[in-house]
């Protein structure tokens, strides 16, 4: 090695850089890594090298460029060998069933990395083990490899994206044969599979040789064709749709969405959508906004509200880059545009799949018992608040569309029938054909209920505020700190968890608010379970409190999978007929300064708010 000397004293990282140097075959990370070792840049080779990036249930997500902590075409190869090496252990048919892979527009020009080098890679991987392999030959929207792996029957599916993470990140998601993501213990062995594979097999970085083997297929066609016929399903209004006048305007956010939701308005027959020029096309760059994530609201909205205005449209619909997610915005009679919180999109949506629901089935009481919906338990209640009155089942999970995916595949398996998922975050699950949320479906889902609204001359904050009316008013109010220091974000939670001294004594009140139940899904405890023991898994691995108060007001607390932050969600659920609205979010409001105040102690943690 040139130069070792300056690493000279790290054994480790001497290793670790010289196993790379002999592993890696891409001309661009190589270069990178000597350039490090001949400059002693040893605190720059420690963070490419610190650790291995961890596969978890969300698979793998992290920064492009050289070494183990980032995504480059060696770990992609790593870690599709250790994926491919678990498959073969878990089905003995693999080789007949096969694998797809899809990918995103991310690039990374520095380290000649990005989501379609990473999946031929991929691909190779598999090929040179004889199986099949389903590679789309353009970009696609994530919820269309879940679509895959449930339409053709294969063993599993990964899509190379990083979502709306910032630009310079990549990702590796995982979805096993239910056609849902995986779920525990499945990480953990493709983790260990991994580590026992670190060593490319010859054939692993034959991308040309594997791009021109007969067990290579391109799925592109067949599946565009099935996934607009499947979401047709949910087309109820085609009449209404044909002859609307709403004007819808559309932003894929410099994503792949654009295309594809273009298609879903016409497989329902609406009108297509204005597209948001600067933004339609997939730019890896993400050039006009500063975080390519719609959840930011009104800043990667800006370019959408102009269009809208030059045109008179009255709607915007955005989704984020890998098209999964789906925000909303709708012009109010003052002329500022208001964006609908996930939680209110996930009661309109909830309101609409329901109602469609109804009116398709002439014996809906008698069906009714069959029905289920999902939520996450960071996400509003309101869905727990319709099915009460409607009769039909709601149920809460954990945090994260894996849990519902695989809880919505375990109902459809029983016969019963799942109408609809959501979580907070913008993440919608309107058809069984994906069992992951999925914004190209929602759009044009959503596309047809503001058509239909329209010819009843409401609009969407009016229905948000009938859903209210009629089942009960649910304020949500969602932030975060960000905090990089795991010691504090562990003392914080430690100190909640001995409220007086000893262990699991929590809190009793918050401020002037009385606490009626905690549950701690990284412990495992529930005070509202006979014996303490929550019933939703837990997981050490993350910190996880929700809190219920006296007045109706629920409060979650946990640390993110895929960002320095501590987020918190809480909502008061006021019963039907309370509808004083500005008394409830003031009490909400004075809920959350207590939480922050007594909770987070954002001064003595120095924890830095969300910026606004």
């Amino acid at each position: 090695m040139e130069n070792g000397s300056s690493i000279a004293g790290d054994s480790e990282l001497q290793q670790a850089v010289r196993q790379w140097l002999q592993f890696d075959k891409n001309p661009k990370t190589v270069s990178m890594v000597q350039d490090l070792v001949k400059k002693g840049a040893v605190e720059a080779l420690k963070k490419c090298f610190s650790s291995r990036m961890e596969f978890g249930t969300a698979g793998l997500r992290a920064a492009m460029g050289p070494g183990t902590c980032c995504m480059n075409d060696l770990t992609i190869i790593q870690t599709t060998q250790g994926f491919c090496s678990y498959l073969e252990d878990s089905f003995d048919n693999i080789k007949e069933r096969g694998v797809v892979i899809g990918y995103d527009a991310r690039a990374h020009p520095p380290s000649g990395g990005g989501s379609k080098r990473f999946a031929s890679l991929a691909a190779a991987v598999f090929i040179s083990r004889g199986v099949p392999v389903h590679l789309f030959s353009d970009i696609t929207p994530t919820p269309f490899v879940p679509f895959t792996v449930s339409q053709l029957g294969l063993c599993a599916g990964i899509m190379v994206t990083a979502s709306h993470n910032p630009k310079q990140d990549n990702g590796y998601k995982v979805y096993w044969e239910n056609g849902a993501q995986i779920v525990s213990p499945h990480d953990k062995g493709i983790a260990k599979a991994i580590e026992e594979n670190l060593e490319p097999w010859p054939k692993s970085w034959s991308t040309e040789e594997a791009l021109k083997s007969p067990l290579l297929k391109d799925p592109y066609q067949d599946i565009h064709t099935q996934y607009f016929k499947a979401i047709q399903k949910h087309c109820h209004h085609r009449d209404i749709n044909k002859s609307s006048e709403v004007k819808i305007v559309h932003t894929s956010v410099h994503g792949v969405g654009h295309t594809f939701v273009q298609s879903a308005f016409q497989a329902f027959d609406l009108h297509p959508p204005y597209a948001v020029e600067e933004q339609k096309d997939p730019d890896p760059e993400f050039p006009t906004v500063k975080y390519p994530n719609p959840e930011e609201g009104e800043g990667v909205l800006t370019l959408s509200f102009a269009l809208a205005d030059r045109e008179g449209a009255a709607f915007v619909l955005a989704n984020d880059p890998d098209a999964d997610r789906l925000a909303i915005a709708e012009k109010q009679e003052s002329g500022k545009w208001r964006v609908f919180t996930g939680n209110e999109l996930g009661a309109l949506l909830g309101w609409w799949m329901f109602r469609c629901w109804k009116e398709q089935n002439s014996d809906a009481a008698a069906e009714v018992k069959n029905l289920y919906m999902l939520a996450s338990t960071v996400s509003s209640k309101i869905l727990r608040a319709i099915a009460l009155k409607e009769g039909f089942h709601f149920e809460e999970t954990l945090t994260g569309f894996k849990w519902m995916g695989n809880r919505a595949r375990d109902l459809l398996d029983q016969g019963k029938t799942v109408v609809f998922a959501f979580e907070e975050a913008i993440g919608y699950m309107c058809s069984p054909s994906v069992l992951d949320k999925d914004g190209v479906s929602a759009a044009a889902i959503a596309g047809e209920m503001i058509s239909y609204l329209a010819t009843k001359s409401s609009s969407l904050s009016q229905q948000v505020t009938n859903i209210y009316e009629e089942y009960g008013y649910h304020i949500s109010k969602n932030s975060y700190f960000i905090c990089h220091d795991q010691d504090v974000i562990r003392s914080l939670f430690e100190r909640l968890r001995t409220h007086s001294g000893q262990k699991d004594s929590y809190p009793t009140e918050c401020g002037r608010f009385a606490i009626s139940a905690v549950r701690d899904l990284t412990t495992g405890y529930d005070s509202n379970q006979p014996s303490n023991k929550a019933v939703l898994p837990t997981s050490r691995s993350s910190q996880m409190i929700t809190f219920s108060f006296a007045n109706g007001g629920v409060a979650t607390m946990r640390t993110s999978g895929t960002e320095p932050k501590i987020k918190y969600y809480t909502e008061l659920c006021a019963a039907p007929g309370n509808s004083d609205v500005t008394h409830l979010k003031k009490e909400l409001d004075e809920l959350v300064d207590a939480i922050v105040e007594n909770f987070f102690e954002p001064e003595k943690n120095k924890l830095q708010p969300k910026p606004e």
